[in-house]
């Protein structure tokens, strides 16, 4: 399918590797020229050149912390006028509630909520003045199914999921459209720690924990980086002026709900 967006400009935030560069091959396979983000420079570099040879779209890569304000200058400088935005950052560490302080809900809330909404403040007013935009802000299942031991994401993102929600309505007419993709598990580095952490704490492998997990999967597996990047592309794509702020699901079945 053509997704209509070849010669958009796009930033994906976080973009060096896992479901960010999922979003941004995507992006790229579908046309689009990127503004890529992400903290490791060399890993950032390394993507940026291989998006470019495979698919001949233009590449600036932004090596910087998206979630501090001197990051997102440096990004926005770079960037210029963009018709869609990716947002993404790594998510919090796990833990228990009696665990957290104020200081680790401030890191989770400027990371995983105020980032977002501050790009989308810089970045969607132009978007509307030219009557056309995508915002796709990467969060989590547990938006929809709170998981314990990532309290921290939870809140984050569940405030961000409430601020999308009144603010997507708002720009819909302007031909902008704001959505969110809830990522499940996914075969990346998030999964590896957070398997880790389970073999850790019940003294199995991490092997041992990845079964484990899958099994409490009904597709049975974790989900690839590609088939993330590609239901974002199509969020992004000029098929999608009827989506407005909705919560899409690439969980394998893993959120058991009616709706």
């Amino acid at each position: 399918m053509d997704l209509g967006i070849k010669g958009r400009r796009a930033v994906v935030c976080a973009s060096s590797k896992g479901l960010g560069r999922g979003c941004a091959e995507a992006l790229a396979e579908a046309g689009c020229d990127l503004v890529l983000n992400a903290r490791g420079e060399e890993a950032l570099e390394a993507t940026a050149e291989h998006i470019r040879i495979t698919y001949g779209v233009n590449v600036v890569a932004v090596a910087a912390d998206i979630t501090t304000d001197e990051g997102r200058a440096k990004v926005l400088e770079a960037a210029g006028e963009v018709d869609i935005l990716v947002n993404n950052a790594g998510g919090p560490p796990p833990g228990m509630w009696h665990d957290w302080e104020r200081e680790d809900f401030i890191k989770a809330l400027d990371a995983n909520m105020l980032t977002p909404i501050a790009l989308i403040k810089a970045l969607v007013p132009s978007m509307m003045d030219r009557g056309w935009g995508r915002v796709v802000n990467i969060t989590s299942q547990s938006v929809k199914a709170p998981i314990g031991v990532l309290g921290l994401s939870n809140s984050a993102r569940a405030g961000l999921t409430g601020y999308v929600a009144g603010t997507s309505r708002q720009v819909a007419g302007s031909g902008v459209n704001i959505n969110n993709l809830l990522p499940g598990i996914h075969a990346t580095d998030r999964a590896v720690a957070l398997d880790g952490g389970v073999a850790k704490a019940q003294g199995i492998t991490s092997e041992q924990a990845k079964i484990d997990r899958c099994k409490t999967i009904p597709a049975g597996r974790y989900g690839t980086a590609d088939e993330f990047g590609a239901v974002c592309a199509f969020l992004c794509s000029a098929h999608a002026g009827f989506i407005v702020g909705q919560n899409v699901l690439h969980d394998g079945g893993g959120v058991n709900a009616t709706l």
